[in-house]
């Protein structure tokens, strides 16, 4: 399947992207390990969090689906969940499937986890190391890749573990095994990441401490169960943002949107560069601080981003590179060479789409130099990685001429009904067979 974006900027609309993907897989596991139940409203109905809840479903969670988005979860305690009749399929999500590993590494019985083709590359050896220094038996493929077979029935200890990059994802597997260890479990992270876990942990009765950059749980918490509303998701809004920033006549306000400041690098980075972005309403839905975003056509210019915006915007560098290449002058970005091992290297994939429709880019190990241009029309190539599809139908709406970006299937992991919300706001993005 590809996309068919046209030249045609969004207009004056108010409209919800969907919930927020991190916060969603946190709700149906720390839901279920949890006593009595939760209701959760605002769920991402994206492949990703299905896979999650799939997972958890078998290992005799019992969860009602009242519609795509409410959910009731009823939680079965830490010591609950049971042997699922096979491997836990996890698709495409590396947050699915790291930080499944924390929580089966203290169970009683063994599991495997496995993955679709993208995610059976991504490294987990990140993982594995503090898994196994807490204790846990885990296997993987010689390279340190899944499928991952992770015994049961052994005894977790408490560790301090120093973390070696910024990885919300890492971060949140130690302190989910930290509950099933004695003592108290600290993780140390070099750059702030996005603290959903700690935040959903807090709320729901466990005891964790931060000071600076460590975080700390106290092993064998009770849980217990709560209602969660679910923000919009800010990736997803990122879309939208440079969708209006980039269009000739803009005035969009995107409702009800998660700004948790561990997330909002890329409302940083974008104002930075000229974007004229305007938070209204803020509030609270829970834990998680929320606002309407409003985003007016703005002109954009190049410069040098702070690297130690990189970690709060780590999901969102491919729209940024598509900012770079529509602003005036030249945008260096540095530190930021974990997009090389996400679903797809981002870094040269974005760098070889933005190639194809006539834009300059230099890569470096950690990082690119963007030259801002005109987006000529062309084909590009998603490498079937969500983000990097999403991102190049944006310049797209831009071009001078039609944008074909093929592989887009696993849009519906992070954002169902992309192509609908945008043509509701006034791009045109279609949908084709592939070429």
């Amino acid at each position: 399947m590809d996309f068919i974006a046209k030249p045609a900027g969004v207009g004056h609309v108010r409209l919800r992207v969907p919930g927020d993907k991190s916060v969603s897989h946190r709700s149906i596991m720390l839901g279920s390990l949890a006593t009595g139940t939760t209701r959760v409203s605002g769920f991402l109905p994206g492949d990703d969090c299905l896979a999650t809840l799939r997972a958890f479903r078998d290992m005799g969670v019992q969860i009602e689906e009242h519609d795509a988005t409410t959910l009731t979860i009823h939680g079965v305690g830490l010591d609950g969940l049971q042997a699922p009749p096979g491997p836990l399929d996890l698709g495409n999500s590396g947050t699915g499937m790291r930080l499944m590993a924390g929580v089966l590494a203290g169970q009683a019985f063994d599991t495997e986890l496995v993955g679709d083709e993208s995610l059976s590359g991504r490294p987990m050896a990140r993982i594995i190391n503090p898994l196994t220094e807490m204790g846990a038996a885990i296997e993987s493929d010689c390279d340190g890749t899944p499928p991952l077979q992770i015994s049961g029935g052994v005894r977790l200890r408490s560790i301090d573990y120093v973390l070696p990059m910024a990885s919300a994802q890492v971060k949140s597997c130690v302190l989910l095994a930290g509950m099933y260890a004695d003592g108290t479990t600290s993780v140390t992270e070099p750059d702030v990441t996005r603290d959903h876990t700690e935040r959903m942990l807090r709320t729901m009765g466990a005891e964790i401490a931060s000071e600076g950059r460590q975080i700390a749980i106290t092993g064998r918490p009770t849980l217990t169960g709560c209602n969660i509303e679910v923000p919009g998701d800010l990736s997803s809004a990122a879309f939208v943002m440079l969708a209006a920033a980039l269009a000739d006549d803009a005035d969009v306000l995107i409702e009800n949107v998660g700004i948790n400041p561990t997330r909002t690098g890329v409302i940083d980075i974008l104002r930075g560069m000229g974007a004229n972005i305007e938070l209204e309403r803020v509030r609270k839905l829970g834990e998680e601080p929320v606002a309407d975003i409003r985003v007016q056509s703005s002109r954009l210019v190049g410069g040098t981003v702070d690297p130690a915006l990189v970690s709060l915007a780590i999901d969102e560098f491919p729209v940024l590179f598509v900012a770079a290449a529509a602003a005036d002058g030249e945008t260096v970005f540095s530190g930021i060479g974990e997009l090389r091992v996400k679903e797809s290297d981002r870094i040269a994939a974005m760098a070889t789409g933005l190639r194809s429709l006539g834009i300059r880019v230099d890569e470096s190990d950690d990082g690119a130099v963007v030259h801002g241009g005109r987006f000529a029309g062309g084909e590009v190539d998603s490498f079937h990685d969500h983000r990097i599809a999403m991102s190049l139908s944006i310049a797209g709406t831009v071009a001078d001429g039609p944008v074909r970006v093929r592989g887009v299937d696993n849009v519906a992991t992070s954002f169902p009904g992309f192509v609908e919300l945008l043509e509701s706001a006034g791009a045109s993005i279609g949908v084709e067979a592939a070429a």
